[in-house]
């Protein structure tokens, strides 16, 4: 009988355990559709071009954020220097671009045709060695995804080889998007320097800037998005997921099974990255240009603070937390220009006092409760105060109460 009990709990406890996954399945699923929804109807049903453009660039950041879900919310790893990806991914692009725009034709009034304007400022009478593979739209694409996963391998083995975590790996990111935007503007002749690579405008012929083109390249960026969503999803429901969460919470317990950290670490990363590179990529064909001020440090916190509005430990809120985010950020820039940024600030340490998990960790009921408890509160007392001519007399009777009158002498 002992024997049969405890395969009949065993069996209910099975039985519960996939109860419970089937459920969260579903609701992971219904998160997915809404988010789906939200960006190929809801959005370009209600949004003119520019603020639909707009709305996309928003989202080239969302790719930053889900990379920094997988590498800091799950893997606990906090990189403070995402805009280096981010920017190697857009430069890329960029290059490929440029080159495009740069044919003899066009370039004929150089003194150096054929190579794009700002080399034939700094007086370059040939296309450096490094320019020649993006002349080809496939090797671009490959270089969008290699460039960035290599840096951030060596950086990777570098660091967690030598269990380097923490605060510590937190400001050496910091200190590596510091050096490559210094990198950048440095050199001029071969980055365009502090003003970037502009005037990008075909995509093999294609105009990039009518609003068909943008149209179009909203929609590939949402699809792109959403699959970075369902891949970091899968990543997560695997066996990798649950090692991150553990490594995580005790790493040491987890080195002491026999997994090799580092290199779980190190592959978080570099997929953290890469999505940050996809991420710029789609960034330069929605918006035009790539520039140095998209990979310094400051792009970089505002990448993790949109990632911890969101939820640092949530796909969809990571999306939301960058749209909500940057609607704050481009609201309060275009009406309180000189105080925007303290409002960023304000509206970041307030989500993070009052949710600490972010957005993602809201609970609904409980803040409708609250709300409609504290309006009946104030019902409540309202109702209580005395109401008409003998409210003043009432009051004053609380307040000052009568004078005593003595009989005696003084």
């Amino acid at each position: 009988m002992r024997m049969v009990s405890t395969v009949w709990m065993g069996r209910g406890r099975v039985v519960g355990f996939v109860e419970r996954w089937t459920a969260l399945e579903r609701r992971q699923t219904t998160y997915l559709l809404l988010l789906s929804a939200l960006l190929l109807a809801v959005f370009p049903l209600t949004l003119g071009t520019f603020r639909l453009n707009l709305v996309g660039k928003y989202l080239t950041y969302a790719f930053v954020a889900l990379g920094l879900v997988l590498s800091w919310g799950y893997g606990g790893i906090l990189s403070l220097g995402q805009g280096v990806f981010f920017g190697l991914g857009g430069y890329c692009m960029a290059m490929f671009l440029k080159l495009e725009a740069s044919d003899p034709m066009s370039t004929s009034i150089q003194s150096t045709p054929g190579i794009p304007d700002f080399m034939d400022w700094n007086q370059l009478t040939a296309l450096p060695a490094i320019w020649v593979p993006f002349k080809s739209l496939p090797l671009s694409l490959l270089a969008i995804v290699l460039v960035p996963g290599i840096l951030a391998l060596l950086l990777g083995v570098a660091m967690f080889k030598r269990r380097v975590g923490g605060v510590y790996f937190a400001i050496i990111t910091q200190a590596v998007a510091a050096i490559m935007s210094i990198l950048i503007i440095g050199q001029q002749g071969y980055t365009g320097g502090v003003n970037g690579i502009t005037d990008l405008k075909t995509l093999l012929g294609w105009d990039i800037r009518t609003d068909s083109a943008r149209l179009l390249l909203y929609y590939a960026n949402a699809l792109l998005l959403i699959g970075a969503v369902m891949l970091g999803q899968s990543l997560l429901r695997s066996k990798l997921g649950r090692i991150l969460v553990a490594m995580r919470d005790r790493e040491d317990r987890v080195l002491f099974t026999g997994y090799d950290v580092a290199s779980i670490k190190t592959a978080i990363f570099v997929l953290a990255a890469v999505f940050s590179a996809v991420g710029g990529a789609m960034f330069t064909l929605q918006v035009g240009f790539m520039s140095p001020s998209f990979v310094g440090i400051v792009p970089s916190i505002e990448m993790v603070i949109a990632a911890a509005v969101g939820g640092r430990q949530s796909l969809f809120g990571a999306v939301y937390g960058t749209l909500v985010v940057n609607f704050g950020k481009t609201y309060f820039s275009e009406s309180f220009p000189e105080l925007w940024l303290f409002l960023i600030g304000g509206l970041f340490i307030a989500v993070v006092m009052a949710f600490p998990n972010g957005l993602a960790g809201l609970d609904v009921r409980k803040l409708v409760a609250r709300v409609g408890g504290l309006v009946r509160t104030v019902r409540q007392k309202s109702r209580d105060l005395p109401v008409g001519p003998s409210a003043a007399a009432a009051a004053a009777s609380v307040v000052t109460p009568p004078a005593r009158i003595s009989s005696g002498s003084p």
